[in-house]
This record gives structure tokens, sequence and C-alpha cells, in this order.
């Protein structure tokens, strides 16, 4: 405002000048004069007229050079508002972040189950992080076989198939490394062939971060968020998702320490099988599911013929991996079915098969009494081989009941061995 008075006072100033030099000039005219006076009056009103444009673009010159300074003023406050809304906005993400670490917290010790955790632990990072864009992605690791096992996703793109369910070459990195990653552009990060990888993967991906769960020095998963935009993720993300992890950690460590000891009570130590227990409340849950969807539903009773002649000739212990060798055997030969295996009780075994009729199930039952048969058991250096007796029940044809179902495959067990054994008899 000041600025413009004083432009405002100064071009008042030359205009005033201008009209009492113009009308000395008309009073001059008027009269008559010498020409040397008239010429000397002419010259002077000259140098009155410059010094007076001097004297304005003096003026002109330190009014800009004062607006240039406010100007530069100007645009030093507002850089530091805008670095004042900037850091309040980091300030409050970081607050709703943190705000909401309380509430993660208490969904992890709400429950041990592990899928719970897993999802309370993806959704919180992809929601505060990735503001529920991208993917986020949840590994465990199989400390047998080191390698990772993908048991969780969220993605934006429905349509998006993650095809890399033992991970990529930056899953592979923090594994080996066991530290956090952070690529904010892809194309421009060294440390990886940007080219290569995306012809090896579908999905575009230009920035992600990446923190692996670790407890007590083992190493038991990773989490990892991705986007399609470059310098998507920063620092603060990578600190945050690392918090995550490290509260995770302990959560996940808890899980599977549950989920283990819940597998165990359920799984004959031995041959890991199914318990006696378990599969019977399976089989009468399965027998319910069936009968109300009109299907079948089939069981073996399978007996190991003269496996007290093992015990005796060789021992216990190797009678021990004669029954691990049949669950074994069990799993390979009839997985393509999907069955329910169990361990009943001493060399005895049960296999429940869903959807699968009498007649089919004998094929089946045949075809695993071969497959036991002709397979090499080295037992203290010796070759040998093991037969097994089977007996088959089936629902709704022999029975509508699962008890009596379990009786009539254990009776026609008994008819197989009665027959001789090493063959399949049915209800």
């Amino acid at each position: 405002m000041q600025h413009n008075a004083n432009r405002k006072k100064t071009w008042l100033t030359v205009a005033f000048c201008a009209a009492a030099l113009l009308a000395i000039n008309l009073i001059f005219f008027h009269q008559k004069i010498p020409l040397i006076v008239l010429i000397a009056f002419i010259l002077s009103n000259i140098l009155i007229f410059f010094f007076l444009l001097k004297f304005y673009s003096d003026k002109i010159l330190l009014v800009r050079s004062a607006l240039e300074h406010q100007q530069e003023a100007i645009n030093i406050i507002d850089a530091e508002n805008k670095r004042s809304q900037e850091y309040n906005l980091a300030l409050k993400l970081k607050i709703t972040r943190y705000d909401n670490l309380k509430k993660l917290i208490e969904d992890l010790n709400s429950s041990l189950k592990l899928d719970v955790v897993i999802r309370a632990l993806s959704s919180t990072v992809y929601t505060l992080i990735s503001n529920s864009t991208g993917i986020a992605l949840f590994y465990l690791v199989d400390n047998q076989y080191q390698k990772l096992n993908l048991v969780y996703s969220i993605k934006d793109d429905g349509d998006l198939v993650v095809l890399s369910k033992e991970g990529d070459i930056f899953d592979q990195w923090v594994l080996r490394h066991s530290s956090q990653l952070i690529i904010e552009n892809l194309k421009k990060d060294f440390r990886f062939d940007s080219d290569g990888i995306s012809g090896q993967n579908m999905r575009s991906v230009l920035s992600l971060i990446s923190s692996p769960l670790i407890s007590n020095n083992s190493l038991l998963g990773l989490l990892r968020l991705e986007s399609r935009k470059d310098h998507f993720f920063n620092q603060d993300d990578l600190r945050f998702l690392s918090l995550v992890a490290d509260l995770g950690a302990v959560a996940l460590e808890n899980s599977l320490l549950f989920q283990k000891t819940q597998d165990l009570a359920i799984h004959d130590g031995l041959t890991a099988l199914y318990t006696r227990s378990y599969f019977i409340d399976r089989l009468r849950d399965e027998t319910r599911r069936c009968q109300r969807l009109d299907q079948h539903l089939s069981l073996m009773m399978i007996d190991i013929d003269f496996f007290k002649q093992y015990n005796d000739k060789f021992g216990h212990i190797v009678g021990d991996l004669v029954l691990k060798k049949m669950g074994i055997l069990l799993k390979e030969a009839l997985g393509e079915f999907n069955p329910l295996l169990c361990r009943f009780g001493g060399e005895e075994f049960l296999v429940m098969l869903s959807g699968i009729d009498k007649k089919k199930s004998l094929i089946i039952a045949e075809g695993l009494r071969q497959r036991i048969q002709d397979e090499r058991i080295v037992l203290r250096r010796q070759d040998t081989h093991i037969t097994v007796s089977i007996g088959v029940a089936s629902l709704p044809l022999d029975t509508k009941d699962e008890d009596e179902l379990v009786q009539k495959a254990d009776k026609a067990m008994y008819v197989a061995k009665g027959k001789g054994r090493n063959q399949v008899c049915s209800a």
C-alpha cells in the first residue's frame, strides 16, 4: 500500500513540474525576448525535464527494489507456512497412526488364532500406510525348507493375481538379510534389475517397503507393502511398518505356538495323522453334511497284516518306522481324493472319502492295497514288504449312522483278514 502511495506522489510531482514549465513557456512565448535568452531558457527547461525524469526513474527503481524485497519476504513466509502445514499434516498422520496402535494391540491380544493375527497386522499397515491402495502381502517362513509361503494378501485390484507365492527377489533379499527394505523408485535402484523383474512379474511395482517379523532371533515371516507409484513410501512409513512388525512378531510367535499345540492335540505323534477322537468328531459333522446334500461318504478300515511279527523280529523301534511309513503311503496314494486320515489305534487306520460312492471307493481301496504291497521297505538292511487288509463301508448304501458305518467297515476288514489277508472286502 505504501509503495503505491509513493508512486502516486512521484507522478503528481512530475505532472506539477511539467505544468509549471508549460505555463512559463506560454508566458515567454507571449513576450518579445531575445533569441539567446530564449535558447538558454529552452535548454534550461530540457535540463529540468531530464532531471525530473532521472528523479522519477530513481524513484521507480527504489519502488521496484522495495517491491522485490517485499515479495521475497512474502515468498519466505509462504515457504515457512507450507513447511509448517506439511509438518502439521505429518504430525497429524503420525498421531493417527500411533493412536491406532492401541487398537492393534487390543486386537492382537484378543485372539491367539493365527489367521486373526495375520489379518490384523496386514489390514492395519494397509490402511494407515498405503491408504488402502496398492498391495499388502504377508509371508510366513517355512523353517524346515527355508522358504516363504504367502498366507494372506490385500489388493485394491480384485482381478490381480499374485504369482510369487514363495516370494520374489525383494522378499528373498529381506529373508537373506533379515533386514528392512525400502525402494522409492525401482527404476533407479541399483540393487535390483528392474527390467528383469518386470519380465518375471506381471504386476507393476515402482515402490515398496518390507519388514521382517523377528522374535527371539528367529525369522517368522515378513510384511510387505507395494505401490504402482514411485516415491509413494518414505522413511517414516518404513519406521512405522517396522514398529508394527515388532509388535506383530510376538503375537505371531504366540499364535504359531498355540497352533502347534492344537495340532499336537489332534494329530498322532508318531504318524502325524489325525487322532481317533478328532476323526470321529469330523466324521460326525461330515455325515450330517453329506446327508443334507444327498452325497455319498465311504470309510476304509485298514490293518497292517502280521504287524506283531515285525515287532517281534525287528523290535518296537522298527515297528514304529513301519507305522510312519504307512502314514506317508496313505498321504501319497490318496492325496488326490482329499481324504481324512486317522490312526485308529495300534496298527489300524481309518480313511474317510467324502463324495465318493462304494463302487469307486472299492476301486480306490484296491489301488491302495496294491501300492502298499509293491512298496519296498528296508528294515535293518533287509528288503521287506508289508501288506494290508481293507474293509470298506459307505453311506447311505450300508447305513445312515456314522457309528454303525465305522463298525461295518471294521467287520469288513476282519472278513478280509479271515479270507487270507492282503485283500479288500466290503460290508
